[in-house]
C-alpha cells in the first residue's frame, strides 16, 4: 500500500491541514517565510499529522480541532529537522539542500524556533491543558533524546540499549503524541487513549529502524540523502551496533576506528561488513516485530476505514525503501 490509499480516509482533512500550516506559517520578517515554507513544501510524507487524523477518525471524532492538532505537530517536527540539519551537519534532505546549506546555521536554527513557539501559540488556542500536558512532556522527551544522541557519537561502545533509548525519545515520541492527542481530542476513555499511544511510540521505532537501515541498503536518489551520511556524522546505529556485535576481531576493530573517526572513507568495508553479519536483517527483523505490537494495540479499536490505514501505515512503515 502507497502513501497515497493510506491517506484516502481523511484526504479532504489533510488538505485543510496544508492550508492551515501555510496559513499559520505567516509572518512579517520575511526570511521566517522563505525557510518556513521552503521546509515544509520540500516534499515530506505528512506521515505525523496523518497519524494524528486517522486516530482522531479512528476514534470517533467528527469535529475539526484535530486539524489544527495535526499541524501543531508537523510544525514541532519541521522545527526538530531544521535543529537536527544543523547539529548533524546535514547538506541534503529529501533530495533538496537543507535550509541550514542553503541559509546557514543560524538562521535555521531561529526558524526552527519559531516554529516551536508558533506550535505553543496554537496549542494554546485550543485550550486544552490536556494536550498541552501532553505536548510540552513530548518535546522534553525530544530534546532529551538528541542530546543522547550527541553524547553517543562517534562513541564505538553505544550498544543497542543506549541506542534504542535514543530513537524512542528522538523519533518515536512525536508519533506516539500524535496518536495520542488524536485520541484525547476524541475524549475516548484513558485505556484507549493509552492504546492508540502505544500504537504511535512501535509505529515511531519501527520507521525509525528502518531508516537506520536504509542509510547502508539504498541510494541517495531513493532516500533523498547521501548514503552514509550516518557513519560519517560518527552515528552508531543498529546496523553498525549489530555488526560489531557478531562481527569478527577484524571487523570490530575497523567498525571501531570508522565510528570514532566518522567519515566516508571506510563505507564499502563498512557496509561488507554488516552485510557479511545479517545486520540489517537483524534490523529488520526489530523493525517488523515493532510495526506488529503496533497493530495489537489497536485490537480494541471498532473497525474502520481509519484504523484499517493506521494498520496498513504499521505495514508501509516496515516495507518501504524511502
Amino acid at each position: 500500500m502507497d502513501l497515497s490509499a493510506l491517506r484516502a480516509p481523511v484526504s479532504d482533512d489533510l488538505q485543510a491541514v496544508d492550508e492551515l500550516i501555510l496559513k499559520r506559517l505567516q509572518s512579517n520578517v520575511v526570511l521566517i517565510n522563505q525557510i518556513g515554507h521552503y521546509i515544509v513544501g520540500s516534499g515530506g510524507k505528512r506521515l505525523r499529522p496523518l497519524l494524528v487524523l486517522l486516530a482522531a477518525r479512528a476514534c470517533g471524532y467528527r469535529g475539526k480541532r484535530h486539524i489544527d492538532m495535526a499541524a501543531i505537530v508537523e510544525f514541532i517536527h519541521t522545527a526538530t529537522l531544521l535543529h537536527d540539519d544543523v547539529v548533524d551537519g546535514s547538506e541534503l534532505r529529501r533530495n533538496r539542500d537543507t535550509a541550514n546549506a542553503v541559509w546557514g546555521n543560524e538562521a535555521s536554527v531561529l526558524v526552527g524556533d519559531f516554529l516551536y513557539s508558533r506550535a505553543f501559540e496554537m496549542m494554546v488556542d485550543l485550550g486544552l491543558m490536556r494536550v498541552m500536558d501532553v505536548l510540552s512532556h513530548a518535546t522534553n522527551r525530544i530534546a532529551e533524546g538528541e542530546v543522547l544522541q550527541l553524547l553517543n557519537t562517534h562513541d564505538p561502545d553505544t550498544d543497542e540499549t543506549r541506542y534504542m533509548e535514543v530513537i524512542e525519545r528522538k523519533t518515536a515520541t512525536l508519533f506516539e503524541a500524535g496518536t495520542q492527542l488524536g485520541a484525547v481530542l476524541s475524549q475516548v476513555p484513558r485505556e484507549v487513549e493509552d492504546q492508540l499511544a502505544a500504537y504511535g511510540l512501535h509505529l515511531g521505532i519501527a520507521f525509525q529502524l528502518v531508516d537506520d537501515a536504509l542509510d547502508y541498503d539504498s541510494d541517495s536518489d531513493t532516500i533523498g540523502k547521501h548514503i552514509g551520511d550516518d557513519l560519517e556524522e560518527g552515528k552508531p546505529t543498529l546496523p553498525l551496533i549489530r555488526a560489531m556485535a557478531v562481527g569478527s576481531e577484524q571487523q570490530r576493530s575497523m567498525l571501531h576506528k570508522a565510528i570514532e573517526e566518522g567519515g566516508r572513507g571506510r563505507i564499502d568495508k563498512v557496509v561488507a561488513a554488516i552485510v557479511e553479519t545479517d545486520a540489517l536483517s537483524y534490523t529488520a527483523q526489530l523493525a517488523k516485530q515493532h510495526a506488529a505490537w503496533a497493530c495489537e494495540a489497536l485490537q480494541g479499536l471498532p473497525e474502520s476505514d481509519a484504523k484499517r490505514s493506521l494498520l496498513a501505515t504499521a505495514e508501509f512503515a516496515v516495507a518501504r525503501r524511502y
